[in-house]
């Protein structure tokens, strides 16, 4: 197989595992906005520890702390979808930090791309899940072939 790779960029946001929108789970409310928005994918992973902008320590091995756990969702897609994105952020009042990282993203010629099986880092082909890029389909904007 040879590899080839793709610019994207990667939008992390980091919120409490309390926070919520509309009764619902923050975390899952932006997942699901991103979704909608046709963003390539998105992921939520959850935290064991960690502290934020009020300098507590939040645990899952203390009881007494293990309220407000940190929970990272990662959006990734083509730089310009990325920041076309960044509204739906903004009218949710997240108060968690989130940061944008320049990415490249492996594709393996003759792998597998969309389609059932392919959660996880996929290429964002139709029905893929995880942090793929490329919107519909491999071979998206900003491919160099190396």
């Amino acid at each position: 197989m040879t590899a080839r790779t793709q610019q994207a960029m990667r939008l992390t946001v980091l919120v409490d595992d309390t926070d919520t929108w509309h009764h619902r789970p923050i975390c899952s409310e932006i997942v699901h906005r991103a979704h909608r928005a046709g963003l390539a994918g998105a992921s939520i992973f959850h935290g064991m520890e960690g502290f934020g902008g009020r300098q507590v320590v939040h645990t899952a091995r203390l009881l007494s702390m293990s309220d407000d756990l940190p929970v990272a969702v990662v959006l990734v897609d083509v730089e310009e979808r990325i920041h076309a994105f960044l509204p739906q952020l903004e009218e949710l009042g997240i108060e968690g930090l989130i940061t944008l990282e320049p990415v490249r993203v492996v594709h393996f010629d003759g792998a597998r791309t969309g389609g059932a099986g392919s959660e996880g880092a996929g290429t964002g082909g139709a029905g893929s899940e995880g942090a793929g890029t490329g919107g519909a389909g491999s071979g998206g904007p900003g491919e160099d072939g190396r």
